[in-house]
């Protein structure tokens, strides 16, 4: 057995996948060269609400190539499973629930072929009235038993106005965040190969396992018979996390001519076939005594639903988490409209309920006089304050002390609106960051050859992470065999089940569950006098008795983001000068992977902040700004100086290889630290995401 005389853990080792990618040797779902493949394209509805009356395909078919026009008369028949999201119920009911659904499809032997007949199809429509705009007095507005992560829609202690009456300095102020909508380079594809034993599907997936739990239940299969293959996936932000519509419409068109189909979405498509991250109107109310300690929180949420899916954001989960105060309430209100169903994106909830919180508590810190970064230590605690247990490990106050030396906050004068530098005004805030630590049970298998080699395998997704380097990393260490003897196959669901590349769980729990798997390997091994027989040796390790044992503690990451901007005094234009986030997220696997990690969850916030702002039109029920002419993010003349700094956290019992998620932790309060350093610079306050230009500059005429 080769042995390794370096540790790969920690190291910044290279992406294993690079040259392959950047070479294109790497093949993404709608690149697998299957034979004989038709394409399919999606009708969607016109209207945001309503009945299908008719679908006339007459002028569809007669196109040259044309196979087939599918819709929910003809459509083959899916089973009606418990819990099943409704969104995957491709063609099978009359009824539209949003602008954009799918109301029939076009299948042909060439995309330009579907495409053009797709446009041929004409769709007759009962249209009813819609209603897309959800406001803190909606009328429709309810209370959820649970939001997503399985939080509490509704969560008391104490008496929150005893607290704010018992406090010197009060904050009551709203705050609303837009809607942000997923746009990875690649987009969702599929190609769906209908076989003697099962079904293929290479797939655009952040979750294998799962997407071929749902296909089986969809089709009436077993598990085993739906193969999901994802070799490469070009980004996903959590809108690949679970099945999408674009795969059973995959599935569906294929079963119904009886050869391979493929499909890509176009990016006008994705704004209503793809989740996006729910706006968000948010009332906050905080009190203090003279030092600074909390002595009430209250945070009313409200956001917006579909009507085929309950899904809510959990806006209010940091606010149970992140500071101490013997008053709290948080409560999420949600409506259903006739919009597209929401979903997990980049630090759901989270990103939305931090923003809104820490530009509060920025807030506090000016009526109290008191520093924000000092205001934030004052109100640390040990207990997480919602289920009163102690941490896993909280380092908060360690990461706001190492950013404000490095960014040099002791120089900074607290006083608002007054430093200029030429056309420029300037200022700085801060923020803090708080991510849950999930950890999912996983199935992964080892081997060994007796040529020297060893494999790895588990239904892992690699989203542009780099979680293959990692993974190979972890590998290494636990075999202690050299790197490149390693075969690693990743994101194929007939390895068993897995994380999902969601909720930043995929590398601690994939992690957790090859170290096992390695570990075992060589127990092995070592019983076989250390030589490898013949026929090699294999072992499968599963973690769901380990991950469900773990003692009972709160276990979370959290960071701190510091933020330079510049206002021009004339035309209101921002730009962030510089960004620096000090992180607190257990070992660090892989040095320069998660480096790239924290500085797209920064840029990303910095895109929230700034940028993007997904404008529902009351008329159409339709997203007006639905393609990326339109739709704007943050591009490289839009970043500024950017720095990382990660602090080696040690807990003592997250997992073996005491790794824990980066992803979204990064995201998390950059656009809060934003929005304090533009109040800084200044001296008005901005508390709705995007700040525009037209608020700032009517902010500088209220000057």
């Amino acid at each position: 057995m080769s042995t390794s005389a370096v540790r790969s853990i920690g190291a910044g080792i290279e992406r294993v996948d690079g040259t392959d990618k950047v070479t294109g040797a790497a093949r993404y779902a709608f690149e697998y060269p299957v034979p004989n493949a038709a394409h399919v394209v999606p009708v969607q509805s016109t209207i945001a609400r309503g009945r299908v009356e008719s679908v006339d395909g007459a002028s569809a078919l007669e196109e040259p190539g044309v196979l087939a026009v599918l819709q929910a008369a003809t459509a083959p028949r899916l089973i009606v499973a418990d819990g099943m999201d409704a969104e995957l119920y491709v063609l099978q009911s009359p009824e539209v629930v949003y602008h954009g659904q799918i109301v029939a499809a076009v299948v042909a032997t060439t995309l330009e072929s579907a495409r053009e007949a797709a446009a041929l199809v004409r769709v007759g429509y009962d249209e009813q009235p819609h209603d897309v705009i959800v406001r803190a007095s909606h009328p429709d507005l309810y209370t959820p038993k649970r939001v997503n992560a399985g939080i509490p829609g509704r969560d008391i202690e104490g008496d929150v106005e005893a607290g704010l009456r018992d406090a010197v300095a009060t904050v009551d102020q709203t705050y609303t965040t837009s809607v942000n909508h997923h746009h990875p380079m690649e987009p969702h594809a599929t190609i769906a190969v209908w076989e003697d034993d099962g079904l293929t599907l290479y797939d655009a997936d952040q979750g294998p396992f799962f997407t071929a739990q749902s296909i089986a239940a969809l089709f009436g299969l077993q598990v085993e018979q739906v193969r999901v293959i994802a070799d490469y996936i070009g980004g996903g932000f959590g809108s690949k996390a679970l099945a999408r519509p674009q795969v059973v419409l995959a599935a569906l068109a294929a079963q119904a001519v009886g050869r391979p189909v493929k499909i890509a979405l176009t990016r006008q498509q994705m704004f209503s076939l793809v989740s996006h991250r729910p706006p968000s109107i948010q009332r906050i109310r905080l009190g203090a005594r003279a030092d600074g300690r909390l002595t009430a929180i209250d945070h009313e949420a409200v956001t917006h639903t579909s009507r085929l899916v309950e899904y809510v954001d959990q806006i209010g989960a940091s606010t149970r988490v992140v500071y101490g105060a013997p008053n709290r309430r948080v409560v999420h209100r949600v409506a259903r409209l006739d919009v597209p169903t929401p979903g997990f994106m980049r630090g759901p909830g989270h990103v939305s309920g931090m923003f809104a919180l820490e530009v509060a508590l920025d807030e506090l810190s000016v009526e109290l006089g008191i520093d924000p970064i000092e205001l934030r230590v004052v109100n640390d605690t040990d207990v997480e304050p919602a289920s009163g247990l102690p941490f896993s490990s909280r380092a908060l106050v360690q990461c706001l002390r190492e950013g404000a030396e490095r960014f040099g906050w002791d120089a900074r004068d607290p006083e608002p609106g007054v430093r200029r530098d030429g056309r420029w005004l300037v200022g700085t805030g801060v923020a803090s960051a708080h991510h849950p630590d999930y950890t999912a049970p996983s199935t992964a298998h080892a081997g060994a050859s007796d040529d020297g080699r060893f494999s790895v395998e588990i239904a892992a997704a690699d989203i542009g992470t780099g979680a293959r380097t990692a993974l190979l990393q972890i590998a290494a260490d636990a075999l202690d065999a050299d790197i490149h003897l390693i075969d690693l196959r990743i994101g194929h669901s007939v390895s068993g089940p897995a994380a999902l590349a969601g909720g930043s769980m995929g590398t601690a729990s994939w992690g957790w569950a090859i170290d096992k798997a390695c570990h075992a390997l060589r127990e092995q091994i070592a019983r076989h006098g250390g030589v490898v027989p013949a026929g090699g040796l294999r072992v499968t390790a599963d973690t769901t008795e380990e991950v469900a044992q773990r003692e009972r503690l709160a276990r979370h990451t959290f960071g701190a983001h510091f933020a330079e901007t510049r206002i021009d005094a004339a035309t209101g234009e921002i730009r962030v000068e510089r960004m620096l986030g000090v992180f607190a997220a257990g070992q660090i696997i892989n040095a320069r992977t998660a480096r790239s990690q924290f500085y797209g969850g920064m840029i990303m916030g910095l895109s929230q902040a700034l940028l993007e702002r997904g404008e529902l039109d009351p008329r159409f029920g339709d997203f007006a700004n639905h393609d990326l002419a339109s739709y704007h993010f943050a591009a490289n003349a839009d970043i500024g100086r950017l720095e990382v700094h990660m602090l080696n956290e040690y807990d003592r019992s997250s997992n073996p290889v005491r790794a824990k998620g980066i992803g979204e932790l990064s995201m998390v309060g950059a656009s809060a630290a934003i929005a304090n350093a533009a109040f800084h610079a200044t001296g008005r306050r901005f508390r709705d995401l995007p700040i525009r230009i037209e608020d700032v500059r009517q902010g500088l005429r209220a000057r």
